[in-house]
């Protein structure tokens, strides 16, 4: 390396450093002043359901309980004539659970802190990715490897210093939900999978708690509120789990970011709506983003099941129930976000590693790779050389690897190997080869995850 090269790779160093270091002075200088204002919640009276007097210790003697700070901090949202004072008052008398400080969460977050709630939870055990950045507005890149809970309180604490954040740093589970969720008078479920809905859902309707529910993936959204004013339960509607092939992951599928930015925004609406006790929730109603053609729709949804096993008229869900409910066996699906189960079709003569197929390039032999991703996924990165055949499209075009192979068998023998993502379309492909005739094709393990991990770190993972 060079010296401009070497003094460019300084620099950027102690830039990440230097940003590493501010982001952790202004992480201690928020969660100082929140110590602060505890402690000059102590000093006065303590409500009567334990949470600091705001309204009582710093009324300006207007009747209505607002300090001046507080009426020049929220003037924008008192002047409101549905909204007002009293909206304002019981805004700062609540509590607002998050669960998930991701792409719905991190809107949600950011404006439950600036418009003044009283007492903002947030749940997520989750750490900050380089690939969060387009979507989880709440992160910086000086985050990046630390707790998202962490990121996500800082920045709601230089927001608004005077909100009560409180940091659940675990995984919501049944063994915690209960003892969590029952703290707050709200829940904002932000999270990505169909355990964790049902699990939020059911717990809710245990506790008695509003549940805020919305969801993105690629360009469409939907939101909805549960278990309010004798609204459905999210059973209600889905007593039944979808199958899992219906249920996408961002990782799998993708995201525009602006999506879950907008249905995170809404959900924010409508936790402020229930908690200052304005306006019309979505109960009964879901609403339906479409970003492509820029349409929200508002539909109508069955209302409350008789029937259900949870709300129902006879159900007797109970705390223990709740506790011992496998919602994970439920769904058959998990409630981590960990990536999906790495599949064994094949035996091991049918297989390669990624190494073991770089030794064949090196040493030059003939061979065909086929690349079974979708031609979007191929257009993002590939190796060199390899032919791009969708797995939904292999029966159609297996011509052209008997081509390939042909022409390729004009030099000698050729060999047959298939590549996908993470090595599970891979073996579905070879599988289906092995049993047409394709008897020597092989199956790269682990996809191009395992290349970039195990050969080649430049390369581009997605």
């Amino acid at each position: 390396m060079d010296s401009g090269g070497a003094d460019a790779a300084r620099i950027l160093s102690e830039i990440k450093g230097l940003k590493a270091t501010k982001s952790d002075i202004e992480a201690k200088i928020s969660a100082l002043e929140a110590q602060l204002k505890d402690l000059n919640c102590r000093n006065d009276a303590v409500s009567s359901n334990g949470s600091c007097p705001l309204a009582t210790s710093l009324d300006s003697g207007l009747g209505h309980g607002l300090s001046p700070e507080m009426i020049h901090r929220y003037s924008r949202q008192l002047l409101l004539p549905s909204f007002g004072v009293q909206a304002q008052s019981n805004l700062l008398k609540s509590s607002i659970l998050v669960v998930g400080a991701g792409g719905l969460g991190s809107p949600a977050l950011l404006y439950l802190a600036a418009c003044g709630v009283g007492r903002l939870g947030i749940v997520d055990n989750d750490e900050v990715e380089l690939n969060n950045m387009h979507r989880q507005i709440i992160h910086t890149e000086a985050y990046i490897g630390r707790l998202k809970v962490e990121s996500a309180a800082a920045a709601c604490r230089a927001i608004n210093s005077t909100v009560q954040i409180v940091e659940h740093k675990e995984a919501l589970r049944t063994s915690n939900a209960l003892e969590i969720l029952s703290k707050y008078d709200v829940v904002v479920d932000a999270t990505d999978n169909a355990p964790g809905r049902y699990m939020i859902s059911d717990c809710c309707v245990v506790l008695g708690k509003p549940l805020v529910s919305g969801a993105a993936l690629g360009l469409e959204g939907q939101l909805s509120v549960y278990n309010y004013n004798g609204g459905p339960c999210y059973r209600c509607l889905f007593p039944t789990p979808p199958p899992t092939t219906a249920c996408q992951r961002c990782s799998d599928s993708g995201v525009l970011g602006v999506v879950p930015g907008i249905i995170g925004c809404l959900q924010a609406l409508e936790a402020i709506k229930i908690a200052s006790a304005v306006g019309e929730p979505l109960v009964g109603r879901m609403l339906l983003f479409d970003a492509l053609s820029g349409r929200i729709r508002i539909v109508k949804i069955r209302g409350r099941s008789l029937h259900c096993e949870v709300c129902g008229e006879n159900a007797t869900f109970t705390r223990q129930q709740f506790q011992e409910f496998d919602y994970e066996k439920f769904t058959q699906s998990p409630l981590s976000a960990s990536a999906p189960p790495k599949l064994n079709l094949l035996s091991g003569d049918s297989r390669i590693s990624s190494k073991d197929y770089n030794e064949r390039l090196k040493n030059g032999e003939v061979h065909i790779l086929v690349d079974v991703r979708p031609e979007h996924h191929f257009r993002i990165v590939s190796l060199p050389n390899s032919l791009n055949i969708p797995l939904s499209t292999l029966e159609k075009r297996l011509a052209e690897i008997s081509s390939a192979l042909r022409e390729a068998e004009g030099q000698r023998d050729a060999s047959l190997y298939v590549i996908c993502r993470r090595g599970n379309d891979s073996q579905r492909a070879v599988n289906y080869l092995h049993d047409i005739g394709f008897t020597s094709a092989k199956d790269i393990i682990g996809g191009l995850e395992s290349w970039a991990r195990d050969v080649d770190p430049s390369f581009p993972t997605y």
